[in-house]
């Protein structure tokens, strides 16, 4: 064997099986005549025609080929699943964790020695880092940017946020359906992902704060000309990464993590990024969650002024710079040591990037959009393992709020209901959806924005406290908490929550309580009839036999590392096969 990368296990084998090898790459068109010992690098591609977010990758990928080929590199370009939000149901959520599986399973069975990996839709961001992580193999990731912002009657519409306010607007007859079919070929402006601070942006956002992306990237139009740049700039760096040996575990410490946190918080991230990050560090054996989340929660205050917090776009988020400037603007916050796939640490990396001074769409710290808690985690008998808040785009007077119940047992009742003339709801009721968690759809479905009861919103209520064991979209807004852990489906309180039950949530105190007595839980406990389980077979019946809570990230049990040695990535025997 001629040194120590590990494709080189393929290609100077002792027998027959290294000209097989190579035999396939010719095949395949891949001038092995000229391999003389390069790394090869594979590029992880999430495009697919049944996601739009993602469709330009297949551009990115030829230009970070460029790159790779022009660094002494083998670019070895393989599908992986995608994860498109819009299309897959009930959730691509269900999906992420086998995602991982596919990116950690094609990098331990083929002859990779270092991995680009292209997403940009929201599940497919942490779904893909989760399995390369896995694999502990150095890696850069790319998204593809923004879409492009649609205009209806003169006013920019923003992804998902305005499409939420204006179907509101068709449920009490605001507006038309014309208008509604309009205000939807407004929204579908082309590729890329949400223009607002959704999961996808959030996500791709994180990246460049972990240290895996390069700072600015997130936010580029799908199509900037510093893009492609960077894509190429970025296949030019994974083959040094190799020869290198920067791994992941060198860059993901509970630092970058801290940094991670304190970048979701002051750009009024996706709730779902608590989910995802908690996923990615349990990877690493690094706890995150709560304490993490609840810690930087009351320090760092949102500073961007994008929707569904604030009132701009990404496009205009970007001109003002984008991650690169809140990182700026947040510095005392973060560990600026911490190490990123350039090889220098965050600070030379910040330093390295032009400064702008745009204010509308990042504001400085000692007057932010919104004050801390921008995040919070209640605890309490409804919700022993946690669950979570996004302060900043909640209503301040209902941050201390008690009220009755009003129950859905299910998605299906909440949506057969919820504007039933006959509902007893008033605004200070609160809404309790059950059995849409991980286990109970399965999948976690974003539903946790339930919405107003119509006869409420003719009366001009806008938002009430809303409580469920899943999840909403990053572009959702209101007093909603969700993640509750453990969710009804797995036997937790939230399964014998009644209409009229008393519920109390306290953000200040960090609480969430049904004023229900032990006695009386128990009772009711004993009273549930088992549901039979819809999924007997296939990949649904995995995922609701080893998902984890929310509080664990819900990744499965199997993947998630109990001490060091179940870290260690079991490399192939690499023989005839």
């Amino acid at each position: 064997m001629k040194n120590s990368l590990r494709s080189h296990k393929w290609f100077y084998g002792a027998n027959e099986t290294g000209l097989l090898h190579k035999g396939a790459l010719w095949s395949a068109g891949i001038d092995m005549d000229n391999y003389h010992g390069q790394p090869i690098i594979g590029i992880a591609n999430t495009w697919s025609q049944l996601n739009n977010c993602n469709m330009s990758l297949k551009n990115v990928a030829e230009e970070v080929k460029k790159g790779i080929h022009e660094a002494g590199g083998i670019a070895l370009e393989f599908p992986v699943i995608s994860l498109g939000e819009e299309l897959m149901k009930p959730s691509a959520m269900l999906y992420r964790n086998l995602l991982s599986i596919d990116v950690e399973e094609n990098i331990r069975a083929y002859p990779i020695d270092g991995v680009i990996l292209l997403g940009n839709c929201d599940k497919t961001v942490p779904g893909l880092l989760m399995g390369a992580v896995s694999a502990n193999m150095p890696i850069i990731q790319l998204n593809a940017g923004p879409k492009e912002v649609g205009i209806h009657k003169g006013k920019r519409l923003g992804s998902g946020t305005d499409l939420w306010k204006y179907w509101d607007k068709l449920r009490v007859g605001e507006i038309d359906e014309k208008e509604w079919n309009d205000i939807g070929k407004a929204l579908s402006c082309g590729f890329g992902a949400c223009n607002t601070m959704g999961t996808a942006s959030t996500m791709n956002g994180l990246l460049e704060a972990l240290g895996l992306m390069p700072l600015g990237m997130s936010t580029l139009p799908v199509t900037s000309e510093k893009r492609k740049q960077l894509n190429i700039e970025s296949g030019k760096r994974i083959v040094q990464m190799v020869h290198d040996q920067l791994t992941p575990d060198k860059i993901l410490t509970i630092q970058a993590f801290s940094n991670a946190i304190s970048t979701l918080l002051a750009i009024g991230g996706s709730t779902n990024a608590i989910i995802h990050l908690t996923a990615i560090a349990g990877r690493l054996s690094l706890p995150i969650f709560p304490n993490l989340f609840d810690e930087l929660g009351r320090k760092v205050p949102c500073i961007t002024n994008v929707q569904p917090n604030g009132a701009l776009l990404i496009d205009e988020f970007n001109e003002a710079g984008g991650i690169p400037s809140v990182l700026n603007s947040i510095s005392e916050f973060l560990h600026l040591d911490a190490l990123t796939y350039t090889g220098l640490s965050l600070r030379n990396s910040l330093q390295s990037l032009e400064k702008i001074d745009i204010k509308d769409a990042i504001l400085e710290l000692k007057s932010p959009l919104k004050s801390t808690p921008t995040l919070a985690v209640l605890k309490g008998n409804l919700a022993p393992n946690g669950a979570v808040i996004k302060v900043s785009a909640a209503s301040a007077e209902l941050l201390t709020h008690k009220g009755k119940a009003v129950v859905f047992e299910n998605y299906d009742h909440m949506l057969d209901t919820i504007d039933d003339d006959g509902l007893i709801v008033d605004k200070d009721s609160v809404l309790v959806l059950k059995n849409a968690g991980p286990v109970g759809v399965p999948g976690m479905p974003e539903w946790g924005m339930i919405p107003v009861p119509k006869k409420l919103k003719a009366q001009g209520v806008n938002d009430m406290v809303r409580i469920s064991d899943s999840r909403m979209s990053g572009t959702s807004f209101g007093t909603v908490i969700l993640h509750v852990a453990p969710e009804a489906a797995v036997g937790g309180v939230l399964a014998i929550v009644k209409n009229g039950d008393l519920i109390s949530i306290n953000v200040p105190n960090r609480s969430i309580e049904l004023h229900v007595s032990p006695e009386e839980i128990d009772k009711r406990f004993k009273s549930i009839i088992p549901k039979e389980k819809i999924h007997k077979r296939g990949y649904p019946a995995l995922y609701i036999k080893e998902v984890t809570q929310a509080n664990k990230g819900c990744d499965f049990d199997f993947l998630i590392p109990k001490n060091e040695s179940e870290r260690i990535f079991v490399e192939p025997i690499v023989g005839r096969s």
